[in-house]
């Protein structure tokens, strides 16, 4: 199956779960989920697969174990491709339309550790401040959690000191809801952001992992 395009029907979806996240709402249109979000997103990660890898389209439901919010399904329709640990691309559909990303999104003790001393690295920290200057350029907002303080082993004043105190990393663009955000064309828009994206994912592959 080809990708043809998100129809009108996956915005008006979500815009009606926002408002009724509820296991009535969904049990109704379980099936509108299917056609309209399910099928298209699995058509686009299919086409993208031989470039950049096998996506994972995730489930609709939240984990709400430890949540303090217990509405039960997630308000977006997300795939991710992997290229080394929580490491990869993204693509999106919710009510305010499709956006892709890209970077790291979590790390243990020693990865995170690792990532950190190579954003430190006079060579390699400054390799990556470039890459993340042309993502920026090409219309990327850079963010992730942050650690309000200087994380223990460095100083405040160290000069990439912001890189520093992220836990995560992540290149985000929005395309919005117009027609060329969620019709057929949506496929090449991904591809060539998700390609801008690579010397980010391929920056934090090189990092050693034990």
């Amino acid at each position: 199956m080809s990708f043809t395009g998100f129809p009108v029907a996956a915005l008006d979806f979500y815009d009606d779960l926002e408002m009724d996240n509820s296991k009535s709402f969904w049990e109704a249109n379980k099936q509108v989920w299917k056609d309209s979000v399910e099928a298209p997103m699995k058509a686009l990660v299919a086409e993208l697969e031989p470039e950049f890898g096998p996506a994972k389209v995730f489930r609709p439901y939240r984990d709400v174990r430890f949540a303090k919010d217990k509405t039960p399904y997630k308000t977006h329709q997300g795939a991710y491709v992997g290229a080394g640990p929580s490491t990869g691309w993204y693509v999106e559909i919710s009510a305010r339309g499709t956006r892709v990303g890209g970077g790291f999104y979590d790390a243990d003790g020693p990865r995170l550790s690792a990532i950190r001393e190579a954003m430190a690295d006079e060579k390699s920290g400054t390799a990556l401040e470039r890459v993340l200057r042309r993502l920026e350029k090409d219309g990327f907002e850079i963010g992730g959690d942050r650690l309000k303080t200087s994380p223990r082993g460095y100083d405040a004043n160290h000069p990439r000191i912001e890189l520093l105190r992220c836990r995560q990393l992540i290149a985000n663009k929005s395309y919005g809801f117009e027609a060329d955000a969620i019709d057929a064309s949506l496929v090449d828009r991904v591809r060539s952001d998700w390609k801008t994206l690579r010397p980010l994912v391929s920056w934090l592959r090189a990092v050693p992992t034990d």
